[in-house]
C-alpha cells in the first residue's frame, strides 16, 4: 500500500517568493524603473500582494488562468507576479494580435480573468465576445488602482507547488494555430539561476530588455534574474523602436546590461555622436531572436569596447535560453550560437534519434529542468515534441571540433522578422481563403531592417483576374497581426512541387531572394 508523502511547507520558492525575500532584506532598493519612475522592492511586494488579493476577492484561485493584455509597464510585472503569488497561471497576450487571435488565446487557455491596458480595452471587449468564460476584468488606467487600494496588504498564507504551471506562453504553431507552452515555477526559477551562474549578476545590476515586449518570453525571462539577485529591472515603453531614446535610457538609467535584436543594434550603432555618450556603466550587450551578420557583430564590438557581447539562443519551450556565446568568443567563433547553458543537455540527432557525427547537420534536441512541462491541452503535440524522451527543437545545427554550435536551417517553416516568429502555415491559411488565390507559399527573404521578411508567392485562381497586392494586404490586415503580414508579394503561374506534391520552398527562396518583387506599398 503506497502512502502519499505530503509536500513540506517552506521548501519551494517561486519568483514571487524571491520578490518577498528582497523586500525583507533590502526594502528600499529599486526593483523596477519605467518612464522616469520606480518601485522599491517593498512597494512592489505590497502592490503584488494587494493585486493577488484583489483577484482572489473576484474568484480567481489556484490553477485559474489570468490573461494579461497590456503595453509594457510596471503594472504588467505586478500582474505577472500577482498571478504567480496566487498560484494562478499567467497568460501573457501579444497586444499586436487582432481580436479573433486574442479570443483564441483566451478560449484555448480557459482564462477566467483579464488584466488589460485601457488603450487595449476596445480590443479586449471585442475578443471577449468570443470568450464568455472571462468573467473578471481589471483595467490598467481604469479600476486597477482602485482595486489595489481596496484589497488587503497582508501576506497570503499560500504554498505554491513549484512543479505547477506558472505561465502559458503562446508560440505560433505549424498547423496555423498557436500552442501554449506551459512553463512551471521551477522552469523559470532554474532558468534565472542558470543564467546567473553562467553570466553572473548581483544587486548592482540594472538590466534593460528593449528588444522584446513583456508578452514575449525574452521580455518575461529577461527580468527574472533581477528578482533572483535583487537588482533593478529597467522596463522600456512599447511602440516603435527609437535608437536615440534607447541610448538616452542606457545613459540616464545607468544600465549595466541590455538585450536588443540585431536590427535594433544596427540602428543604435549608427546613431551620430554615440562615442560621446557616457556609457561607462554598460558591462554587457546581448542579442538574439534573429540572425546577426558578422559585420554587425564587429561593429557592436568596436562601438562598445567596454562591454561583453553575448549571443543568446533558445526558444519559448525552454524558458527560453539554451545556448550562450560569451564575449571572448564573439570574434573567434563568430556566427556560432555558442555552447549549452548550465542545466541544459543537448544532442544533435537524425530522424531516427541517432547522434550524427560531429560536423554533420542534425536536429538539436534538449533535456533539462528548463524544458516546458507540456503544450497546454495538446497531448498529441506534446508527445510528438518529446519523441524519444528529448524535446525536439526543430532547429538544424552542426557542432564544430571545439563543441561550438552553429544553426544551419530550421525544420519548421518559421520566419523570424524583427525578433517575432511567423509560421508559414498560419499566413498561408489566411491567404488561401482569399477568393482570388489559387495556391500560396510563404517564404522568408533577407531584409536589411528586420533581418528577414515574409514574402508570399501567389498563384491566382483565375490568371485573367489575379489579386492585387492591395487586395491581399487588406485581407491579411483584417485577419492577422501586422508583423505576420507579408511585406512583399510575387505572382506566379503555379508553385513548383516535387513528385509527392510538396511545394519546393528551397527553389522559391532561390528564385525570389533577389528577383523582381511586388511590394506592399503600405508597409
Amino acid at each position: 500500500m503506497s502512502v502519499e508523502i505530503p509536500r513540506l511547507l517552506g521548501r519551494g520558492m517561486t519568483m514571487a517568493d524571491q520578490l518577498a525575500r528582497w523586500a525583507r532584506r533590502t526594502p528600499g532598493a529599486t526593483a523596477l524603473r519605467f518612464d522616469g519612475a520606480g518601485r522599491s522592492y517593498a512597494e512592489l511586494d505590497e502592490r503584488v500582494t494587494r493585486l493577488a488579493r484583489a483577484l482572489a476577492d473576484r474568484g480567481v484561485g489556484v490553477g485559474d488562468r489570468v490573461a494579461v493584455l497590456a503595453l509594457n509597464g510596471m503594472e504588467v510585472w505586478e500582474a505577472y507576479l500577482a498571478g504567480v503569488r496566487l498560484g494562478a497561471v499567467v497568460v501573457p497576450v501579444n497586444f499586436r494580435l487582432v481580436a479573433d487571435e486574442v479570443a483564441y488565446v483566451l478560449t484555448d487557455s480557459g482564462a477566467t480573468a483579464l488584466v488589460v491596458d485601457a488603450t487595449l480595452a476596445p480590443l479586449a471587449a471585442k475578443a471577449r465576445e468570443q470568450a464568455p468564460a472571462v468573467r473578471t476584468v481589471l483595467t490598467i488606467g481604469g479600476d486597477y488602482e482602485t482595486a489595489l487600494a481596496a484589497a488587503a496588504g497582508t501576506p497570503l498564507d499560500l504554498d505554491v507547488d513549484e512543479e505547477a504551471a506558472a505561465f502559458i506562453m503562446y508560440t505560433s504553431g505549424t498547423t496555423g494555430r498557436s500552442k501554449g507552452a506551459v512553463l512551471t515555477h521551477r522552469n523559470l526559477l532554474l532558468h534565472a539561476f542558470s543564467q546567473t551562474a553562467h553570466l553572473g549578476g548581483g544587486p548592482s545590476d540594472r538590466v534593460g530588455v528593449p528588444g522584446a515586449p513583456m508578452f514575449h518570453i525574452a521580455g518575461l525571462a529577461g527580468g527574472l534574474p533581477m528578482l533572483l539577485m535583487g537588482g533593478c529591472h529597467v522596463i522600456t515603453r512599447s511602440g516603435g523602436f527609437d535608437p536615440v531614446a534607447t541610448l538616452d535610457l542606457m545613459e540616464c538609467e545607468r544600465v549595466t546590461s541590455i538585450f536588443l535584436v540585431p536590427s535594433m543594434w544596427a540602428a543604435v550603432c549608427a546613431v551620430p555622436g554615440i562615442a560621446d555618450r557616457d556609457l561607462s556603466s554598460l558591462r554587457r550587450i546581448s542579442w538574439g531572436a534573429a540572425p546577426a551578420s558578422t559585420t554587425l557583430l564587429r561593429t557592436m564590438i568596436d562601438t562598445f569596447p567596454q562591454a561583453e557581447v553575448v549571443t543568446a539562443f533558445g526558444q519559448t519551450e525552454c524558458s527560453p535560453v539554451t545556448c550562450f556565446l560569451r564575449g571572448e568568443d564573439a570574434i573567434r567563433k563568430i556566427g556560432s550560437i555558442g555552447t549549452p547553458m548550465v542545466n541544459v543537455e543537448v544532442r544533435i540527432v537524425d530522424d531516427a534519434m541517432d547522434d550524427v557525427p560531429r560536423g554533420e547537420v542534425g536536429e538539436i534536441v534538449y533535456r533539462g529542468p528548463m524544458v516546458m512541462k507540456e503544450y497546454w491541452d495538446k497531448p498529441d503535440e506534446t508527445a510528438i515534441a518529446f519523441t524519444g524522451g528529448w524535446f525536439h527543437s526543430g532547429d538544424l545545427v552542426r557542432e564544430d571540433e571545439d563543441g561550438y554550435l552553429y544553426v544551419v536551417d530550421r525544420k519548421k517553416d518559421m520566419i523570424i522578422t524583427g525578433g517575432e516568429n511567423v509560421y508559414c502555415a498560419e499566413v498561408e491559411d489566411v491567404l488561401a481563403a482569399h477568393p482570388k488565390v489559387g495556391e500560396v507559399a510563404l517564404i522568408g527573404v533577407p531584409d536589411t531592417r528586420y533581418g528577414e521578411a515574409p514574402l508570399a508567392v501567389v498563384a491566382p485562381r483565375d490568371p485573367a483576374d489575379p489579386p492585387t497586392p492591395q487586395e491581399l494586404t487588406a485581407w491579411c490586415r483584417e485577419r492577422l497581426a501586422h508583423y505576420k503580414n507579408p511585406r512583399e508579394y510575387s505572382l506566379v503561374a503555379a508553385l513548383p512541387r516535387n513528385p509527392s506534391g510538396k511545394v519546393l520552398k528551397t527553389r522559391l527562396r532561390e528564385e525570389h531572394s533577389a528577383g523582381a518583387l511586388v511590394a506592399d506599398p503600405a508597409v
